[in-house]
């Protein structure tokens, strides 16, 4: 059965949004017409605000490229969340946000997760909006103008906040909770694990080719 599409629209919004700005973020980067013949020079984005309201100015401000490590960010991150960095007050670091556009959407969201992960607690908040970015070609035929190029682009902007969020805030998200096993949970696994140590590996063999083959019924637990 189809499922309706209203309820598929309200319960997978985030994720097809962020699907949308990935698959956006991989058109092509070269001019549409004679590839081989330009090559790019330069690439400026324009300095637009962050579109999270209430950022301080001296925020740290992790800006993710395309081309940039994963564990050079996250090692200088996790080193000033976890206490080794101050702001221009003296006072603790408790905030950090990520931005990244185009191909380093996907970048971003990853160095958030490992993140979150790596120093528990962090309120989040996550926008979606898009750059305008300059782009100069050169040409590889001697003589030949270049061509510039404005391009609009995908782009995330997330803050992690030890500090509590506003939770009516568009894109919040809670500081993940750990799940402890509860009671039940291991009761549930001391029921099912006798069932699965009652035949070895070779009576279950000989089980499935001889008696299955002849018809005979399955043994009571």
């Amino acid at each position: 059965m189809t499922e309706p599409r209203g309820q598929m629209k309200s319960s997978n919004a985030k994720s097809s949004t962020i699907m949308e700005l990935q698959s956006a973020s991989f058109d092509p980067d070269v001019p549409s017409s004679g590839q081989s013949n330009f090559r790019r020079v330069s690439r400026t984005e324009d300095s637009s605000p962050y579109p999270i309201p209430g950022l301080a100015a001296d925020i740290l401000h992790m800006r993710v490229k395309e081309g940039s490590k994963i564990r050079n960010l996250l090692r200088f991150a996790t080193a000033r969340m976890q206490g080794e960095g101050k702001d221009s007050n003296g006072t603790l670091l408790t905030q950090v946000v990520f931005t990244g556009s185009g191909r380093g959407v996907t970048k971003t969201i990853t160095c958030v997760e490992i993140l979150k992960r790596k120093v528990g607690g962090l309120h989040q908040v996550s926008k979606l909006y898009y750059k305008t970015v300059k782009e100069v070609w050169e040409s590889q035929q001697p003589g030949a103008p270049g061509i510039t190029m404005h391009r609009t682009v995908p782009a995330i902007c997330i803050l992690l906040s030890k500090d509590p969020l506003d939770p009516q805030e568009t894109g919040y998200q809670s500081p993940q909770t750990l799940r402890v096993p509860t009671e039940d949970t291991e009761r549930g696994r001391a029921l099912i694990r006798p069932a699965h140590c009652s035949f070895s590996q070779q009576g279950a063999k000989r089980f499935c080719l001889d008696d299955l083959s002849a018809g005979s019924p399955l043994p009571s637990p």
